[in-house]
Order: C-alpha cells, then structure tokens, then sequence
C-alpha cells in the first residue's frame, strides 16, 4: 500500500471504535492523520497513542453536523497538511426508538449526523479531490443500508440515504479518478455495541452476556466484527488496487446479509 503513504486521511469519529481502528490502519501505512470528533480529551488521547508510534496526527474537535465548524476544520488542516485526499466518514448515532414512541429530536438528531454530517464533509473536501484528479471517499454504514429492523426507524433511514449518497457521488465523480463506497459491518466488538447490549438486557430482562449472544447469533460466524476487519477494508479500498471499486456497499458481517 505504498501509494497511501504521504498522503492526509481525515476520519470523522475517529476517537474511538471503528473509527480509531481506521485511523490507527492508515498511520500503520504512513499516512497523516486527521481525527475528528466531538470529545476532545478522547480524541486527544488517541492522537498521543498514535504520535508515540510515529505518526502525523492532527486532532480536531468538530460536530460534523454543523456547517461552520466543517469549514472551520477545512481550514486547520489545510494550514497542517494543504488537503486530504482519504476521507472516512465514520462519525455517527445509532439511537434506537419504535417509530410511534420517537421523540421528533432524535429523528433530527439522526438525520443532521448520520446524513448532514457526510454531505457537509463531501461538500468540504470533494472539490480538491476532482480537482487533483485522485481521491477517496469511504462511508461507514451498517447492514441496515439495505435491510431494516424495528425500533431503528431513523437510523434506518439515515444508513439508506448514505448509500444513496455514495452511489449517487461515486457516478458523478467516476471520471476524475476519485472513488466513493460504503462498508456496511454487523455488530462490531465495540463500545457501542456493549452499550447496546447492557439497554437490551435491561429491557428484555437477561444478563449483558445474553444480550451480546444475541448479537452474535444474528451471524452465520456466531461472532462479533473485529474493528480492525473493517479498518483493513478501508485501507484496501483506499489502494491503487481497488481503484475499479466505486459505488459499492461491501458487507463485512459474517455473511448476515448476502444482497
């Protein structure tokens, strides 16, 4: 992966999980690092960790749901790096709600980070992409990008319209030697994922263990996604090697949802 070396990866919700995993993939491969997210002391955290193995790392706190603050991290990193030319759009919110009982904030809420959030960073860093007729663009999304479950209606929603973003992106932007996907994982071994299970244990009454098996027997592997599984996709889709690879959805879910 040579040709990813030296060039700028900013990952959006790159403090923690799948996004530091990301993050930490592309140093590994002698990238500069741009980490974004709305904890500053975590994503600082993580910055030191990668700093100590050599890496070029800027750390930026930033909503990526609100427009100003988009542009005003466009301008830190172009006075660090001059650019990006990888941008992972990571950073998201997975509330769950059965759609009668959603308060009208969490379908906003939703919708301005899971949806917003990307757009506003296309919007910010795609130009230079065309422009040097050489990018990438890989969306986080989930299995729900193409099936759907109850109780998740506006994330749902959110992870159908990202996959219509990147295919509606990858055609307009195919003849300027950019590329625009989606990896959609299952259930991944993180923070989130605990967190999720401890709320459906308490709501159905069975132990956090019983919960995280549940999650796990939703795959044919009966197991959980490693984050680094999908940080090593990332970085592959980032390669020469995959540039004939745009517009796609890739599962990475233990063969949960074969579409």
């Amino acid at each position: 992966m040579r040709e990813i070396a030296g060039k700028t990866a900013l990952v959006t919700g790159g403090g923690k999980g799948i996004g530091k995993a990301i993050a930490l993939a592309f140093a590994a491969h002698g990238s500069r690092i741009v980490i974004t997210g709305r904890n500053r002391e975590t994503l600082e955290a993580t910055a030191e960790e990668m700093r100590r193995g050599g890496a070029a790392v800027l750390a930026v706190a930033c909503d990526v749901s609100r427009r100003p603050e988009v542009a005003e991290l466009k301008r830190e990193i172009t006075g660090r790096f001059g650019g990006i030319e990888i941008l992972v759009n990571n950073a998201g919110v997975a509330p769950a709600a059965a759609f009668l009982d959603m308060e009208d904030k969490l379908w906003d809420e939703t919708m301005a980070v899971n949806v917003n959030g990307v757009y506003n960073c296309c919007k910010a860093f795609l130009p230079a992409m065309v422009a040097s007729r050489w990018g990438r663009i890989i969306n986080v999304g989930s299995t729900v990008c193409r099936v759907a479950y109850p109780n998740i209606s506006a994330y749902v929603t959110s992870k159908h319209a990202l996959l219509g973003l990147t295919r509606a992106l990858a055609v307009e932007t195919a003849r300027f030697g950019v590329t625009v996907n989606a990896v959609c994982p299952g259930y991944v071994d993180t923070g989130l994922t605990q967190h999720n299970a401890q709320k459906l244990a308490a709501a159905r009454g069975i132990t956090d263990d019983q919960a995280l098996d549940f999650f796990k027997q939703s795959s044919p592997q009966k197991r959980l996604i490693d984050p680094d599984e999908i940080a090593t996709l990332a970085v592959m889709l980032a390669g020469d090697g995959a540039r004939g690879i745009t517009g796609q959805a890739i599962q990475i879910d233990g063969g949960t949802v074969m579409a």
